[in-house]
Order: structure tokens, then C-alpha cells, then sequence
């Protein structure tokens, strides 16, 4: 479960990686557009940038964003003051570690909760964007999956005797 858990979260973070590229293209695409209506205004011509840039950023970058937390969690890739705890006995690192697991695990499912219910209203509203007219409510589900993934691996963790480096092979 702990591996199956862990190749997961490289390809969620994967993924996320994919929609930020996808941005990135979009993005120099309409800055170029832009760029080309300068040069072409100069001669009397006109284009245009992407219609609905913002609301496609919007959208992919709320699916991305969460994307990431998982493969964090697996590389205990939470807040902690290294020099402290590396000085810490043993004992004292391996409770540090349970906490910030439980802690973990208590606030990805209080999010992901919130977001099933800020989903569904977004469903029940009909809620889409201005421009592009895509429905919202799509575009929660990567983010509460993630959040899912991330309070499954921290649950895993809270087993573990020690924190490890993952080898995913």
C-alpha cells in the first residue's frame, strides 16, 4: 500500500507539473500574441490575445496546486527547523514525525471536506466561467483527490518506525 501510495504521488505531482507546462505555453502564446498586435498596429493591423486566458489559468492552476502536496508529504517535505531536530534525540524526532503526520492527516480531510462541499454547491449553482463557459465544479476534483492521496500517505506515515528517503522502484 505505502509503495502503491507513493508511486501515486509521483505521478499526481507529474501531472501537476504537465498543467503548469500547459500554462506556460498558453501563457508566452497570448504574450506573443500580444507582442505581435504591437508590431502589427504599427502597420494599421490587429491581433488578437487568447480569449478566456485568465479563466483557463485560473482554473488549471487551482487543479495544479494541490497536485504537489502529496509527493511533498512523502518526502517529509513539512516545516522543520533541520539544525533543531537533527540535534533532538531520537525519540524526540520520531514523535515530531507522528505529529506532524496526524496534524497533516486532520487538516488534508478538513480540506478535502470543504471542497466537496464548495464543489457541489459550485454544481448546484451552475457556476461557469465568464469568458470560456466551462462549468467549475470539474476542475475541484484533482485538488480533493490530492488532498485524499495526501492524508492517505500521511496516515501511512504515522506506521512507519522511521522517516525514510522513498526509492519508488
Amino acid at each position: 500500500m505505502r509503495n502503491f501510495l507513493y508511486r501515486l504521488a509521483d505521478y499526481f505531482a507529474l501531472g501537476g507539473g504537465l498543467i503548469i507546462m500547459t500554462i506556460v505555453f498558453v501563457t508566452t502564446a497570448n504574450v506573443s500574441a500580444f507582442t505581435l498586435n504591437r508590431i502589427a498596429s504599427l502597420f494599421g493591423g490587429q491581433v488578437a490575445g487568447l480569449s478566456g486566458y485568465e479563466d483557463f489559468v485560473r482554473l488549471a492552476m487551482s487543479s495544479a496546486a494541490l497536485m504537489f502536496f502529496p509527493l511533498a508529504q512523502v518526502k517529509h517535505g513539512h516545516v522543520a527547523v533541520d539544525i533543531f531536530m537533527n540535534k533532538a534525540p531520537a525519540w524526540l524526532q520520531r514523535w515530531t514525525e507522528k505529529c506532524w503526520s496526524v496534524l497533516v492527516l486532520i487538516m488534508a480531510l478538513f480540506l478535502m471536506g470543504w471542497m466537496i462541499v464548495g464543489m457541489f454547491e459550485k454544481q448546484a449553482d451552475h457556476v461557469v466561467v465568464g469568458v470560456l463557459n466551462w462549468v467549475e465544479w470539474p476542475f475541484y476534483i484533482p485538488g480533493i483527490l490530492s488532498l485524499l492521496l495526501w492524508a492517505g500517505i500521511a496516515f501511512v506515515q504515522l506506521f512507519e518506525e522511521t522517516p525514510t528517503e522513498v526509492s519508488h522502484v
